[in-house]
This record gives structure tokens, sequence and C-alpha cells, in this order.
């Protein structure tokens, strides 16, 4: 006997299955003729996906900055792992992952290069933060739990160090087995031409449609020669929205030449959750429906993409054998103002809410499908 199983569920290629989870894994698709303890009916009027991966998030609640509750950015929006971006260092991941371990939703870290994680805006301008034996022993403490490390790379974060950091950082990471690096831009210096340079397979520059000068596109409109090459040599493109670090004109630009994501990610916490321009996962994953990605291409970018640049092997694909952690959402004809990181709009007329969750095999009611009674029994 199963112990979940949704019935006529609606995959986002308009296919409808049957998914049953058993023991916190997905244990069958397709027509299922068994039974389960529990089952939720569907009717093929709302779509089912891996379950979405938010792959830039700041949830370590006694953070001095940037602060929230993995539960409210996570399950609670229908959101079922998060990964936190380097709010804490060596020196705080300790607490960090203990605090984690009462969320529902599964959370994960990007350790911060500098020991100190995110205690103020400048911590990588003093090298001296940056202890090699410190991060090394961090993950040795807890691997599984960091799958990364997180390096700041703008002006107001690296004070007078320049590409310093990061050239420790690429340091860091070949000593402890090439562990994936995302990599914050900003304002410059360090330029960013010299921080791509650096970049090699697998790292992910995050804050990609930017609009500061220092962005991923030329005065002209082009993409930048240096992006341009680290794309091609496996780079890749994170959104990381945030309070100051999504644009519309320079994403629309982007997108427009081919220049996709890969994944979309929202850098929410409490602020720019409750007061925008962020909210949610869903809100920031409808804003680039709006500027012209596909259902399909957007939903790849919060599961299957996501989960393979963090290297989340359990995670991210509807397949036997996976964590059983799904999303229930509806895509609806809604139209929406957005608003950027620049406080500029874009008219939206579709928005994907997510209505409830299935974390590990067990159901949950987002905030939203509460509020409006879905999937009352």
């Amino acid at each position: 006997m199963f112990d979940l199983i949704l019935r006529n569920a609606c995959l986002v290629d308009d296919t409808v299955i049957d998914i049953a989870l058993k023991d916190g894994k997905i244990a069958a698709l397709g027509e299922i003729t068994g039974e389960a303890k529990e089952e939720r009916q569907l009717n093929g009027e709302y779509y089912v996906s891996a379950g979405w991966i938010d792959s830039h998030v700041h949830c370590y609640q006694k953070s001095p900055i940037y602060h929230d509750d993995p539960d409210s950015i996570g399950i609670n929006t229908g959101v079922t792992t998060v990964v936190d971006a380097g709010s804490t260092g060596a020196d705080d991941i300790d607490e960090f992952y203990e605090l984690t371990r009462k969320a529902t939703t599964d959370v994960y870290a990007l350790l911060n290069i500098s020991r100190v994680g995110l205690i103020a805006q400048n911590e990588l301008s003093d090298m001296a933060n940056i202890d090699k034996i410190a991060v090394r022993d961090a993950v040795k403490r807890h691997p599984g739990f960091i799958v990364g490390i997180k390096a700041r790379m703008s002006s107001s974060v690296v004070g007078v160090n320049g590409i310093k950091p990061l050239e420790r950082a690429k340091e860091i990471q070949r000593e402890n087995g090439d562990l994936p690096l995302m990599v914050h831009i900003g304002n410059n210096p360090p330029d960013l031409d010299e921080i791509a340079d650096l970049l090699t397979t697998g790292d992910i520059i995050t804050h990609c449609y930017n609009g500061k000068p220092n962005r991923i596109l030329t005065p002209a409109g082009e993409l930048r020669a240096s992006i341009s090459s680290a794309i091609q040599r496996g780079v890749r493109l994170d959104v990381g929205h945030g309070s100051a670090s999504f644009s519309f004109e320079v994403a629309k630009i982007a997108i427009g030449k081919g220049i996709l994501p890969h994944t979309i990610s929202s850098d929410i916490y409490c602020r720019n959750r409750i007061n925008g321009p962020v909210h949610s996962l869903g809100v920031v994953m409808s804003k680039f429906l709006s500027i012209g990605m596909s259902l399909p291409q957007v939903i790849d970018c919060v599961t299957a993409h996501a989960a393979d640049g963090l290297r989340l092997a359990s995670k991210g694909r509807l397949s036997v054998g996976l964590d059983g952690d799904l999303t229930i959402f509806t895509q609806r004809r809604q139209p929406t103002v957005f608003t950027d990181s620049e406080s500029q709009t874009l008219q939206g007329e579709q928005l994907l809410v997510a209505l409830a969750a299935v974390r590990a095999g067990k159901w949950f009611v987002t905030e939203q499908g509460k509020e409006e009674h879905v999937f009352d029994l």
C-alpha cells in the first residue's frame, strides 16, 4: 500500500497521470491501480511538478541583515527545497544547521567564504576572514548540507581587495572537491570581465539580470564577450531577483537574444517577501512568463536545472526513487502589474499560484491554498 496517491495530476506538457508516494519517495507514476492511506483527486485541473527549488534565499533567522523563516519562504509558498546563499560562514554554520532541522522545508546551504558570514555588508573586505581551514572543517562537519560556496563580488563587499576574494574562493573550491561556487555580481570594482574570466564549468553567476553598470550587457545592449565565453565554458546564470538585483529591461533584452537563465531564484528574505518586489518564488517565476519564457522552461529552472546546478541528485524530476517532493499549482489568467528591483513595472497576464505541496511524501496546503479552501476535505 502506498502512503499517498495524487490522482489525475496534470504535468506541464498537459499529460495527466497518477503519482504515488511511499516512505518519502516517488514510488510509481502513470495509471496506478494500487491503494493508499491517503488520496488526493486533482481531476486534471491542477499542475504538478517536481518540488520547486529556490536556489538562492536568505533564511538564517539570526542574521542581523538578511533573515527569514525557512517555512515562510518554503513550504508555505509551495517551495519544497531552499538553498541559503551565504548567510552563514564557518563561524555560524553549525547553529544554522541545527535551526534548519526544525523546518518542514528541505534546507541546504552555500557557505560564505568569509567565516563571519553576513553579519555586515563588507564580509570580504578583510582577507583574514577568508580562512581556508575553517571552510574545510565546516564542509567536513556538514556533508550533504553544505552543497557549495558563495562569494559576493561587489565593491561594497570586497572593499579594496578587488578580485582577490574570488581568487581565494577558487582555491577553496579546488581544495574541497570542486563544490559548486555561486558568485554574486553587483557594482564594480571588481569589473565583471575580471570575474567572468576566473569562472569555470559549473560555477554560477547570480543576479545575472541586474541593471547596474557592471552588468552582463554592453551599453549597446549586446552580451559581453566575457560572459559569452563563460557560458560556453559551462558557467550557469542564476536570477537571484532580490531587492536590488533584477531589471526587466536587462532580462527582456537578454532573453530576446536567447540568453536564458539556467535557474530562477528569488534572493528572498523577510523584507522583500513582505514588502516586495519579490514576494515569493512563484511571483518571480510569473515575471519570466510575462517576459516570454514558456511554462515548461520556467518550471525546468526551479526543478531539474536547479537540482543539477547544486548536485541535488535526488530532486528536481518526477522519477521513481527520487525524493517525494512535489508542487501543486495553477496557472491563472490574471492581469498583474509586476515590479522589478528598480521600481520599473511590467504588465503580466499570467500568475503561477502554488496551492499545495508534497514534502518527503507528506501533503501540505500552502497559505494561498488555505485562503482559497481549494483542498478542504
